[in-house]
């Protein structure tokens, strides 16, 4: 039995008017995209504005011009490692490819330098650039930059040469991966979207309010009532 219809019927109505504008937030009605993709493009286009790591981390990496390592690194097929040891080659590193094991023997300044020279193109989406120089991918090209990097922050570590590590961990997660996966992401100022941005904000957390007052005063108008 419902105790308060009133109270009953208001919720139903709060919920039904909730799940509509769900409906619509999953259709695509932003030139193709529901609402829910337009905004993870957004803030993605926002963030990305201010990921912008690249000059900085070259800073660190100039401090190791002069400093030469070698290293076997564990890729993932003889495909990769043959792909891979492009990367190097054009570097100004000895390269030698022994199925899926590549060894690496050169300055690590000047390949960390390639290395950042590929993300910053990445970064600023101009792909061509780096599949032109490879020959290959461009996303594959970075990747395996990631890989062969982990790699060989393994095998540096393993000789204790953990400064060295250290760079290489550091052109990993501040340039190699914010180059990836912010490819052809357009940067915006928040500025630019402050309106749109304190919207999407205010609404979320009143559509979220709604909710949770619709289930409320339906319970309470079947007659529910919390209690300590």
């Amino acid at each position: 039995m419902i105790a308060h219809k009133k109270e009953f019927y208001g919720g139903a109505g709060m919920l039904l008017a909730f799940v509509v504008v769900l409906i619509i937030l999953f259709s695509p009605v932003l030139k193709g995209q529901n609402v829910l993709q337009y905004l993870d493009s957004l803030y993605n286009s926002i963030s990305k504005g201010s990921a912008y790591y690249i000059p900085k981390v070259k800073g660190e990496t100039d401090k190791f011009i002069d400093k030469e390592v070698s290293a076997t690194l564990t890729m993932a097929d003889i495909g990769q490692a043959q792909q891979t040891a492009l990367l190097f080659k054009k570097s100004g590193a000895r390269t030698a490819v022994t199925g899926s094991q590549l060894k690496v023997t050169g300055n690590l300044g000047k390949v960390l330098a390639n290395c950042l020279d590929d993300a910053d193109a990445m970064y600023h989406n101009d792909g061509k650039k780096v599949s032109d120089k490879y020959g290959y991918n461009e996303r594959q090209a970075l990747f395996n930059w990631w890989k062969a990097f982990k790699e060989m922050n393994k095998a540096l570590k393993n000789q204790k040469k953990f400064k060295e590590a250290k760079v290489v961990s550091l052109v990993v997660k501040k340039a190699v991966e914010s180059s990836y996966n912010y490819y052809e992401i357009e940067p915006q100022k928040i500025t630019e979207r402050l309106g749109i941005v304190i919207f999407s904000l205010i609404f979320y957390v009143v559509y979220t309010l709604w909710y949770g007052f619709a289930i409320m005063f339906m319970f309470e108008g079947w007659g529910l009532r919390l209690g300590h």
